[in-house]
């Protein structure tokens, strides 16, 4: 079943396509919210919301490829699938170029529909799963006191027990109760998994 933390937001003013796909997603299991233009979804919208986006090339006042490229200046990293009556080589072009994940010419069957749907929120789940790591991530490093920090950032510069009691004015005995705790605070079975922390968190800073 699809996971019920997720939304796909259809966006078409065309009434009739928005309700049918509206529909034919409501039985297949997944969470929808419809809306008649753009401009309506984004003053919905909000950074944490979580699912896919459908939307419509030709759109009254903004058109899908602007949403796309106005969700990515907000911050909202939802997959965008745009479908279209209208589709051209340069428009897919362009909508694949903003990250899109399918470009759907309408009339679609529904099997293209639900595979392009498939995908998104498999990507989404991937991206949200990235994200609970980082917040758990975040939090148990929250734990750890300035000193354990510091023994941390050592231990995975590869530094043994001594070298760290040099670096830091402590002795080698004081750096192995620094560690042990810091294994406890961390759940940490081994040094492999504190530097994978510790590599994590310094990716996560280098991407904000």
């Amino acid at each position: 079943m699809p996971s019920e933390r997720l939304t796909v937001f259809i966006i078409d003013d065309d009434a009739s396509v928005r309700d049918a796909v509206g529909l034919r997603l409501g039985i297949e299991g997944y969470r929808t919210a419809l809306f008649a233009d753009a401009d309506a979804f984004l003053a919905a919208v909000e950074p944490a919301s979580a699912g896919c986006v459908l939307a419509d090339l030709k759109l009254p006042g903004t058109s899908g490829l602007e949403l796309q490229r106005e969700l990515h200046r907000r911050g909202v990293l939802m997959p965008v699938i745009i479908i279209t009556a209208h589709g051209d080589v340069e428009s897919a072009r362009a909508a694949f170029q903003a990250k899109a994940v399918d470009f759907l010419q309408k009339p679609f069957a529904s099997t293209q529909l639900l595979r392009a749907i498939e995908s998104a929120l498999a990507q989404e789940e991937r991206r949200l799963h990235g994200e609970d790591t980082k917040r758990d991530d975040t939090s148990r490093l929250a734990r750890l006191t300035p000193r354990e920090r510091e023994v941390l950032e050592h231990i995975a510069q590869g530094l043994h027990a001594k070298e760290i009691g040099r670096a830091l004015g402590i002795s080698p005995r004081t750096v192995e109760v620094h560690k042990a705790r810091i294994m406890e605070k961390l759940d940490a079975r081994s040094v492999a998994e504190l530097v994978r922390l510790v590599v994590r968190a310094e990716e996560d800073g280098a991407d904000r």
